[in-house]
Order: structure tokens, then C-alpha cells, then sequence
């Protein structure tokens, strides 16, 4: 358990830099993407602005402790381990909830494409790290 928290933690400070500067560089490159978010569903009163930026750590526990479950299964260097559990993380988790997403919520495919991109890279890079320091 000391093993998941640990690289969990690390995976999750790296996450928080990786997504934060992901996101200030996407903003100033891709702006017309962001303009979709000019929508009362995305309006906050910043009672809950905490969750959004523990988000990094929330997923990279999940994806720790589903890494140290299914570790076995990935083959190959660090870095291929981690592309394939990405692969796996996104074809079993982050797509089904991007469709029911999409299915249910006024956004546009442009916003779930990106989520789905985001959910992905953010999914490599914790499984490279977590390949890396607990192999």
C-alpha cells in the first residue's frame, strides 16, 4: 500500500505541473477552443475550485493502485508499459464516459475530443512514471 501511495503521489505532483502548463499553452495556442466554455454549465462560484485542482492527485492514486494491480500484464520498456496502459485506460475508462458525456450534456465534440486527449495523455504519462519508479 506504502508502494501505491508513494508513486501515486509522485505521479500526481507531476500530473498537476504537466496539466497546468498543458492547459496555459493549449489556451494560448488553441483559443477558439476554449470559447465553448463561455457557458453557464461551466460557471463556477468557486466553492468547489479545490476538487478541480486536486484532480491530478485523485486520478493518479486511482491509476497507482491500477497499476500495481495490473502491472504484470504491461510488456516492454518503461515507456512502452506506459503508452499501453494509457491505451488501456482509455479505451476502457475515458471513452465510455466521454460517450455518455457527450450523449447527455449540451458540449461539443471539439470539448470531448480534447477531454478525451487530456484523459489519455495525462493516463501515458502516470503509467511511464509509475513504470518507471515501480516496476
Amino acid at each position: 500500500m506504502k508502494k501505491v501511495l508513494f508513486s501515486g503521489l509522485i505521479a500526481g505532483v507531476i500530473l498537476f505541473v504537466i496539466s497546468y502548463g498543458g492547459l496555459y499553452l493549449a489556451i494560448r495556442f488553441f483559443p477558439q477552443l476554449f470559447i465553448d466554455y463561455n457557458n453557464p454549465l461551466f460557471n463556477s462560484d468557486g466553492s468547489r475550485d479545490i476538487m478541480f485542482y486536486l484532480h491530478a492527485f485523485i486520478i493518479s492514486m486511482a491509476l497507482s493502485w491500477f497499476w500495481e494491480r495490473f502491472k504484470g500484464l504491461f510488456r516492454g520498456g518503461f515507456i512502452l508499459r506506459g503508452l499501453e496502459f494509457g491505451i488501456v485506460y482509455a479505451i476502457v475508462a475515458l471513452l465510455p464516459v466521454m460517450w455518455i458525456t457527450f450523449s447527455a450534456m449540451d458540449i461539443t465534440i471539439s470539448m470531448v475530443s480534447s477531454w478525451l486527449f487530456y484523459g489519455f495523455v495525462q493516463a501515458v504519462v502516470a503509467g511511464i512514471v509509475l513504470a518507471r519508479i515501480n516496476p
